[in-house]
């Protein structure tokens, strides 16, 4: 009769190694010291950290062993070198073991049922198998190591590996703020699209919005059901705080609507700060470690940004504000006077306060596929200020044009907004086109000159799941008094909110400080009130005078009445206005200062 026991040829390591093993004839199965028949041998568990040499062992003498044994039977557990002690600990705790290195070893009673019984480490299982199977190892230090690095690359390629399947299997937490605004109607499309997080990856969005407007959300989730998108796995509704960006891998926010009464704009800026702090701390304790958070819309952009960073610290650096709503509206009106497309202006950089003091900077900005005189391949460019030889336009028209494409942003209800967030998004996840400047308010660490501490918008570029601020970027300086007419507002609007400051003091130029004296001096009589109206009229030009010899080649824009910075996408209303409608796209007036080219 053949003997079932005899033992197979050795097997080859991982390393292509010759198998280091020393073994009888045949392993030798236990057998019952009063009948002499063969027991039945219980499972072993291997576990240890993947980096382990003796783990690597340990692991080649039990693979021989159950190759050679038919009843013994082996499960093996590699844990990363990061977690292995903590997993560790669990186990000893759960199981009232006391072991503190790797491997180890213990035996599942299948009959029994239970804990277990601890083996031990490496040198107890040696001795066991020595003892009962009558076989030892003797492998080299040399090889441990080498199988031991092997074990590490193939434990991390797997846990990469489940990753990537485990994406697929669980669609992309989207929520959105707010989402009963006009902006959510015309950014839902785009999400499912499969252009923003690209066709590989499925979705799911939650509208979260106040308890009031829960039946507008479900019309909206409906809607969004009719559109049949392939890359949408599902769409709900929340209006619970508690339940709030649960496992969010990406958060919306919105400009927010209230129906709170507000008296003066050191109120409407205090009042940003409840719902800030209420989503920070939402965020910090419901949403993925790698959530990414974006926030557009028309009112106090800045601010709602820098709060968020401030009450969910942990995220900051992936807490961004959207500046390509301005940065369109200039290639837009850039455009029109270069009668080509808006998509073939390039390099627009938006500077300071997104829905306040900034600018429109278009010292590098480039046109492409321009007609001309000149022409090139597809990649050849020209700077968009030599080909705009009327510095008149750049200081009237061209401001009159913004403040007419904000209008239309008014009418399409939210599109401009919507548009830019699933671009900024887009870039953010897939990066932005190779060498193109792109917009972004970010937490600014001392760049450019601006103070720490603030959100400001500045030119970065996305790559790598992550964006960078173009820090080496030449010829983009700016003036102290430039920056501090950018800076001055962002910095009282986070003081006020925090409590800091009382009154909100509108920064004031010397011209403007000036102009204003001026008035002050004139009798209010009916023989000068013509003459009042044609100063007011004339205001914008009077400032660009005085600042042309600071800065030239940029654009700016600039919130001289304190009274409009009260945002407008809102129901709050100071009690010196009349009520105005709730809109998304309703922004602030801003007076637009231009300036000449050099």
């Amino acid at each position: 009769m053949v003997d079932p026991y005899t033992p197979a040829p050795a097997p080859r390591s991982r390393a292509s190694a010759p198998l280091s093993l020393s073994a009888p004839a045949r392993p030798r199965r236990p057998r019952c010291r009063e009948t002499g028949r063969g027991v039945l041998m219980a499972k072993f568990v291997l576990a240890g950290r993947a980096d382990c040499p003796y783990y690597a062992k340990a692991e080649l003498l039990a693979d021989y062993l159950q190759k050679n044994l038919p009843d013994f039977r082996i499960h093996k557990i590699t844990q990363h070198p990061h977690v292995w002690e903590e997993w560790l600990e669990h186990l000893c705790e759960k199981n009232k073991w006391s072991h503190t290195t790797s491997p180890i070893i213990w035996r599942e009673l299948l009959d029994r049922g239970g804990k277990g019984m601890l083996l031990g480490g490496y040198n107890e299982f040696l001795e066991h198998a020595q003892l009962y199977y009558s076989v030892t190892s003797s492998m080299t230090t040399e090889l441990m190591k080498t199988i031991a690095q092997e074990n590490l690359e193939t434990h991390i390629e797997k846990e990469l590996e489940g990753e990537s399947l485990k994406g697929l299997l669980s669609p992309l937490q989207v929520w959105i703020t707010s989402a009963s605004a006009p902006a959510c109607y015309n950014l839902i499309p785009i999400l499912t699209s499969g252009e923003v997080f690209g066709t590989q990856t499925e979705i799911s969005i939650v509208l979260f919005d106040n308890k009031d407007a829960e039946e507008k959300l479900h019309i909206l989730a409906s809607e969004t059901h009719d559109l049949v998108s392939p890359f949408l796995r599902s769409i709900s509704v929340c209006t619970r705080v508690q339940e709030a960006f649960r496992q969010a891998h990406v958060v919306i926010v919105l400009d927010d609507s209230t129906d709170k009464e507000v008296y003066t704009l050191e109120e409407c800026i205090r009042s940003r700060v409840p719902l800030c702090r209420l989503y920070g701390y939402l965020i910090e304790k419901n949403a993925h470690d790698s959530v990414r958070v974006i926030v557009g819309g028309k009112t106090f952009v800045n601010l709602k940004t820098v709060l968020l960073m401030r009450y969910a610290p942990s995220i900051a650096h992936n807490i961004v504000a959207v500046a390509l709503g301005v940065e369109g509206q200039a290639r837009a009106a850039l455009a029109r006077k270069l009668r080509t497309t808006p998509a073939s202006i390039k390099d627009v950089i938006i500077w300071g306060n997104i829905s306040g003091n900034n600018y429109v900077d278009l010292r590098k900005a480039k046109v492409y596929r321009y007609e001309s005189a000149m022409w090139g391949p597809p990649y050849f460019s020209r700077p968009v200020l030599s080909l705009i030889f009327d510095s008149e336009w750049v200081n009237g028209e061209f401001v009159t044009t913004l403040r007419k494409l904000t209008a239309t942003g008014q009418q399409l209800r939210g599109m401009l907004t919507a548009h830019s967030i699933a671009t900024t998004l887009k870039y953010w996840y897939h990066g932005s086109p190779p060498g193109e400047i792109v917009s972004l308010g970010v937490l600014s660490e001392g760049q450019f000159g601006v103070p720490e501490g603030i959100v400001f918008s500045m030119p970065v570029k996305f790559e790598n799941g992550t964006w960078k601020v173009l820090t080496d970027l030449k010829d983009v300086e700016i003036s102290e008094k430039i920056m501090t007419r950018m800076t001055s507002d962002l910095i009282q609007e986070k003081l006020v909110a925090l409590g800091d400051l009382i009154n909100f003091q509108p920064y004031q130029s010397e011209a403007d400080v000036a102009l204003k004296n001026q008035k002050a001096a004139l009798p209010t009589t009916d023989d000068n009130q013509e003459n009042q109206r044609t100063s007011d009229e004339h205001q914008d030009s009077v400032s660009s005078d005085l600042i042309q010899d600071e800065e030239k080649d940029v654009v700016m824009s600039n919130d001289v009445d304190s009274s409009d910075l009260i945002p407008q996408t809102i129901s709050e209303k100071p009690r010196s206005q009349e009520p105005t409608n709730d809109s998304e796209g309703k922004s602030v007036e801003r007076q637009q200062i231009t300036l000449d080219q050099l």
